[in-house]
């Protein structure tokens, strides 16, 4: 049997991401089309730290910043 060609699709993402692409070269490094910071940056805006989220300390910390 011959293998189907495989279709490029684009993933459905956030409209922030727009334009993400990551790659794995044949040694399993990671490449991406984004810089590690600003991947960084968004996940830190958009998705809650289940470990950090019962620390009464961090609640002072995260008033202060938006003052």
């Amino acid at each position: 049997m011959a293998k189907k060609p495989k279709k490029e699709e684009n993933p459905k993402v956030n409209p922030e991401l727009e334009g993400f692409k990551m790659n794995i070269n044949s040694f399993g490094e990671i490449s991406s089309s984004f810089s590690i910071d600003k991947i960084n940056e968004f996940l830190n805006k958009n998705v809650e730290d289940k470990k950090l989220k019962d620390r009464d300390d961090l609640d002072e910390v995260k008033k202060s910043k938006k003052e």
